[in-house]
């Protein structure tokens, strides 16, 4: 059996033994372990000299904000397998139990390195910039005369001490927030008693003094001031904390009545969940820690002792800081070329000369998809607008279209999904004002979540109806469209917009369609066409061609897929995977996945396209079959989820995605190159010539080459960041991805 994945595993070629056949469970990593090691590579941002300062800063914020959801995604999962006693997950090695412990020992040894990298790396660098997080120790006597002032001017009247004695029940601990235990009494008595305050989160949680660049947290100003808040008593104990709830409320889609009452009833019921994590400032008085553990009801593997801050997401205030140059440089995001024409607008015009294929952000998602929908809304000739929601911006410009169209008569649909997770509130929002504007809402299908981002106008037309559609890889979010890379298809291809139209029949009514013309749909057949083009690959390298598969996606864990990537490498197919987040397939594993190199790309924006490559036996590359993709290749998506994969078909559009991916596999500065054991090293850029472009990060080089490419559609020189050099490697034979069975297994490249 493979090692499993609470200890490293060893390299079978070390051990003189080949890995085990296809029907061991240890051929599979754990999917939590290998989402921590996702969140480790966050993390080691905060520690790159090459990321901006205050960028450093901002990955700190993004560890902790992705292990809060973390804890209240799959750790609540955990302990609910534990309490009900259920053993060893089929095909896994690694028990509920087991993984709990792995989590909390791995989480505790990244906590002492979130609190190492702030105090001796960032911290000082900070205050090289004249930036300081400061102890109340180091103010000074007019800063704290100031802070106290503001503490009685803006904090201290949202405050509300709660006291437990007889008369007071413990006060409830709302998710996520921060609050100070403390033991009180009456001056010259014996009996005490224990009090909580909670810290807000408005009017800020760090304090910036007038001076400029100096701040405090606000939880450490009231700790300072609790007098006022306690007159007359004596404060003998503080101990901030703070809780983490299961977030898990999926309903049961076939028993409910109603999904949005049933929503609704779960949501309340989260905010009353259980605590899965309770963080506790280093030093904790075991007195309180006993006593919030007793109502709380967690056990000593619930208690988690942080040292520095107790919730560094509050770190965003110094990021948020208005300071250019200690920041990435400004980006914004381009036209399409085929959209870019000020003096021809007509969107409908520019889609019916041929496809247009959008990448954000380095190309503007309001330029495209936003105005591809706002101007279905206004146009007089658009009979119908149909659309998926799974999350959207607060702000909404697709809502206000789709209100707008509504409103003026056109039929409008849309596929509202209400347990997108911590989005539901927001959904249920949207859902309502579209309904009272007269939109068709629907909830999806039954027992399935509705994750595929796709969207429908049917235009009347001199020649009769038209359809045009839109398939993304992203959700239809105007924010996020800024910092995520995702990739979409505007088209009239009639085989793929008569397939959306049988897709929105299948989400919106009771369509039990189960062929379609060109889209891969989940659950209906997704999975299949892609395990038969992977064995195609298979079968292409065992008749003497050469088998290629590249696929790009935010996490690998369906066993099925995974299964048949290893037998694709068994045969000898040469696979490249890249992915954002965890993967639980083992690669470089001689005899199993000796010819599957997996890699990771953290850096300025989130990884987000799922893009895959078949090369179907062809000399030229962009010869090979590409599909861009809402889904990863995970069970959820596959089999519980309704999603679509496009085909691509123009040669410019596939030359795009291979470049996406060429630039992803041949990058030195943003990637990290994974191991069979599931631990990751950060590709390195010793061998690399200064001046060779892959240096720069493949954000930066699509920034560049997006630049350029306006510059050549619009006939102007850009301004441009310095020359990025030769021309980009070929991925016949990429730089630094040497197959598995040439490199030493710790190899970066």
């Amino acid at each position: 059996m493979l090692n499993d994945d609470l200890q490293p595993c060893q390299d079978p070629a070390a051990q003189g033994s080949s890995a085990g056949p296809l029907d061991d469970p240890g051929r599979f990593l754990n999917r939590d372990r290998s989402w921590l090691e996702f969140n480790a590579r966050v993390q080691a941002m905060a520690s790159d000299l090459r990321t901006p300062l205050l960028e450093r800063v901002r990955f700190l914020s993004i560890y902790s904000r992705n292990l809060d959801e973390f804890y209240m995604k799959r750790v609540g999962s955990l302990r609910h397998s534990v309490e009900s006693g259920q053993g060893l997950p089929l095909m896994d090695t690694v028990t509920p139990a087991q993984a709990l412990h792995a989590v909390r020992s791995r989480v505790l040894d990244l906590g002492a390195e979130q609190s190492r990298i702030l105090r001796d790396e960032l911290l000082p660098v900070l205050r090289g910039e004249g930036i300081f997080l400061l102890g109340w120790s180091e103010l000074s006597e007019s800063e704290r005369a100031e802070a106290g002032a503001w503490f009685r001017r803006s904090v201290f009247p949202i405050l509300t001490p709660l006291a437990v004695d007889p008369g007071h029940r413990f006060p409830f601990i709302s998710n996520m927030s921060v609050s100070l235990g403390l033991v009180v009494r009456r001056p010259g008595e014996t009996e005490t008693m224990f009090a909580r305050v909670k810290v807000p989160e408005s009017p800020s949680r760090l304090h910036e003094f007038r001076s400029g660049g100096r701040f405090i947290s606000v939880q450490e100003i009231i700790e300072h001031n609790l007098d006022e808040l306690f007159p007359g008593m004596e404060v003998l104990q503080v101990l901030p904390f703070r809780v983490t709830r299961d977030a898990e409320i999926e309903p049961e889609r076939d028993a409910a009545d109603d999904l949005l009452e049933s929503v609704e009833q779960k949501l309340k019921e989260r905010k009353f969940a259980r605590v899965v994590r309770l963080e506790v400032a280093a030093g904790a008085s075991p007195r309180i820690l006993r006593f919030l553990m007793e109502e709380l009801e967690v056990g000593p593997e619930d208690v988690y002792e942080t040292v520095g801050l107790l919730d560094y997401t509050l770190l965003d205030a110094i990021a948020d800081m208005d300071l250019p140059a200690l920041k990435y440089p400004r980006w914004t995001p381009l036209p399409p070329a085929e959209l870019a024409d000020q003096e021809n607008p007509d969107i409908f015009a520019a889609i019916r000369k041929g496809d247009i294929l959008v990448h954000h952000p380095y190309q503007s998602f309001e330029l495209s998809v936003e105005r591809f929908i706002k101007t279905a809304a206004e146009d007089p000739r658009v009979l119908c607008i149909k659309q998926s929601l799974y999350r959207t911006s607060g702000d909404s410009p697709f809502i206000a279209s789709l209100i707008r169209a509504a409103e003026s008569g056109k039929q409008v649909a849309v596929l509202v999904e209400l347990r997108a997770r911590f989005d539901e509130a927001r959904n249920i929002e949207w859902a309502r004002r579209l309904e009272n504007a007269g939109v068709h809402v629907a909830y999806g299908v039954v027992g399935l979540k509705t994750h595929t981002k796709t969207a429908l106008v049917v235009r009347q037309e001199i020649d009769g109806i038209r359809c045009y559609g839109h398939v993304g890889t992203g959700n239809y979010n105007a924010k996020t469209a800024r910092l995520y890379d995702d990739v979409g298809l505007l088209t009239t291809d009639p085989l793929i917009t008569e397939d959306l139209v049988d897709l929105f029949n299948y989400m919106t009514g009771r369509s039990r369609q189960t062929e379609f013309n060109r889209l891969l749909i989940a659950p209906v057949a997704m999975k299949r066409r892609f395990i038969e083009l992977i064995e195609r690959e298979t079968e292409i390298q065992r008749k003497g061609g050469r088998g290629r598969i590249i696929a790009k996606m935010n996490q690998v864990e369906d066993r099925g897929v995974m299964d048949a990537l290893y037998r694709a490498s068994q045969a000898g197919v040469e696979i490249d995977l890249i992915v954002r987040g965890f993967c639980c397939l083992r690669p470089g594993i001689p005899g199993l996945s000796a010819t599957i190199r997996v890699r990771s790309i953290i850096g300025r924006f989130l990884e987000h396209s799922r893009i895959f490559y078949f090369g179907a036996g062809q000399e030229e590359p962009t010869d090979g079959q590409f599909f861009i993709s809402s889904a990863d290749w995970m069970y959820r998506n596959l089999q519980t989820r309704v999603e679509a994969a496009a085909p691509i078909d123009a040669a410019s559009h596939r030359r795009t995605l291979w470049t996406i991916l060429e630039t992803a596999l041949s990058d030195v500065r943003q990637a990290w190159a994974m191991h069979g054991d599931g631990t990751y090293t950060r590709v390195s850029d010793e061998a690399v010539a200064e001046d060779d472009p892959r240096r720069l990060g493949i954000h930066q080089r699509l920034m560049n080459a997006a630049l350029e490419s306006h510059a050549r559609a619009s006939g102007m020189p850009r301004e441009a960041p310095p020359a990025i050099g030769s021309p980009q490697p070929s991925l016949r034979d990429p730089p630094g991805l040497t197959p598995p069975s040439q490199r030493s297994r710790r190899s970066a490249d």
